[in-house]
This record gives structure tokens, C-alpha cells and sequence, in this order.
């Protein structure tokens, strides 16, 4: 049997998801994809970012921890309409002993044009006591090797933006 501990992933900047079906029932009364399945979409790009860097579900059962969302901001930049697939990119932007901040886009699955992005911050669990806990030490070197690559990465256009209407014209 492969031996998973012994994996070194390779990390591009930034990760590329696989590519993410639109379902038609996501598809809402005004003709586009539904607000709450761009969030189903950017977890499901998460989930594979983060097993690359150890922390899927064969972690959450082993170690039983696991990363929760603890805050997140999704800009929606244009309508998404039932296009079969998009791509999610993901940016590990900054990450502390327990936490990480990633930026997330959602690509046009044949066009690439971006139609919305989200920020988040993921929080290390243990999953008995459901209390945020340091990361391992493996997982940390990871976490530190994805955030190597993506350092070289310019500042996403939009980072740390506000909830706020702008003045009137």
C-alpha cells in the first residue's frame, strides 16, 4: 500500500482546481447560478487545496482535527450562467500556527473570465473538543512550502476589501 506520510506534494502558484460541475438545479429564477452554490463551489476547491497540503479527509479521521471556515467574503463579479464546469484558483496568502488565509477565484470553465472571488480564514481543529489547535509540525512544513511558491504571487486585486456601499454619483 502507498504510504500517504511519505508524499511531497509539488505546489503551483496558484493551485488550479479540477474542473467543478454546475449543477442545473443550482440554476436560480433569474437565470444564473444561485448565490449559495458559489460557496459549494469555493469549498469544494478548498478541500482540494488543503488535501494537497495534508489536511483532507483521511487527516480529519486519522488525526481526527480538521480546518474550519471562520469568517469569509465572496465578490461577485459577474453572472454566472449554466456553463457546464468552471476552474477555482486558490492562493494561500498568509497562515499562522493555526490559521490560514486563502483567496480564492471562480474561473469560466472555457473562458477563464473570473466571475467571482472569495477571501476566508480557515481555522486548525481538533475535532473532539471542537477548539482551535496549533497545526502539526508535518502539516506546518506544508503549509510553509505552499505558502513559499505562492508568496511570489502579486496581492489579489481586492484582498482585505470592506463590506460597503460607495457614495452616491
Amino acid at each position: 500500500m502507498w504510504d500517504r506520510s511519505a508524499f511531497e506534494p509539488v505546489f503551483f502558484a496558484p493551485f488550479v482546481s479540477s474542473p467543478l460541475k454546475i449543477e442545473t438545479e443550482w440554476m436560480d429564477y433569474n437565470g444564473h447560478v444561485n448565490m449559495a452554490y458559489y460557496n459549494v463551489l469555493f469549498d469544494r476547491a478548498t478541500d482540494e487545496a488543503m488535501a494537497l497540503i495534508g489536511l483532507g479527509p483521511h487527516y480529519a479521521e486519522a488525526r481526527r482535527a480538521s480546518f474550519f471556515t471562520a469568517e469569509t467574503h465572496v465578490r461577485y463579479l459577474r453572472e454566472l450562467p449554466n456553463v457546464g464546469t468552471v476552474r477555482a484558483t486558490v492562493q494561500l496568502v498568509d497562515y499562522d500556527e493555526k490559521r490560514l488565509h486563502l483567496f480564492l477565484q471562480l474561473h469560466h470553465g472555457s473562458d477563464g473570465w473570473i466571475s467571482a472571488c472569495c477571501e476566508l480564514v480557515a481555522l486548525h481543529v481538533d475535532l473532539a473538543t471542537r477548539r482551535v489547535v496549533p497545526f502539526p509540525d508535518e502539516i506546518l512544513e506544508r503549509i510553509a512550502g505552499m505558502k513559499a511558491v505562492h508568496g511570489a504571487l502579486p496581492i489579489p486585486d481586492g484582498l482585505g476589501r470592506s463590506v460597503a456601499m460607495s457614495p452616491r454619483c
